[in-house]
């Protein structure tokens, strides 16, 4: 897999010295640098960030859609979520604020359907 660096000890053999060492381990653990490796979709496989898992938590809830808002949850911690969760209720409120020329306190009574006191 790692190609030879030092055949004859001297390190004149035939690899760059440490810096192709370190650039062949690098490629076994980054399939975007081996040789004749496939690049999977960019999205799959890589972690989910709390805000990605938010959105689609929140968009999978607001379209009934159970599955894909159990799975959304199981990408991020309780914590992260409902915190991921909470700033996107925030910024849709101020959105919806601006939108509307109303303070976000009206905004999130009426989303709410509660009495603006």
């Amino acid at each position: 897999m790692l190609r030879a660096h030092f055949n004859d000890g001297t390190g004149a053999g035939a690899g760059v010295g440490m810096t192709g060492l370190i650039r062949d381990i690098v490629g076994v653990f980054h399939s975007g640098r081996r040789p004749g490796a496939v690049r999977a979709h960019p999205l799959a496989g890589r972690p989910h960030n709390l805000f990605e898992a938010a959105a689609c938590y929140v968009a999978a809830a607001a379209e009934d859609d159970e599955e894909r808002s159990a799975q959304a949850a199981a990408w991020v911690s309780p914590e992260a979520l409902a915190f991921g969760v909470n700033e996107l209720a925030c910024r849709a409120v101020i959105a919806l604020a601006r939108e509307r020329a109303q303070s976000p306190r009206e905004v999130a009574y009426e989303l709410l359907g509660l009495p603006v006191s």
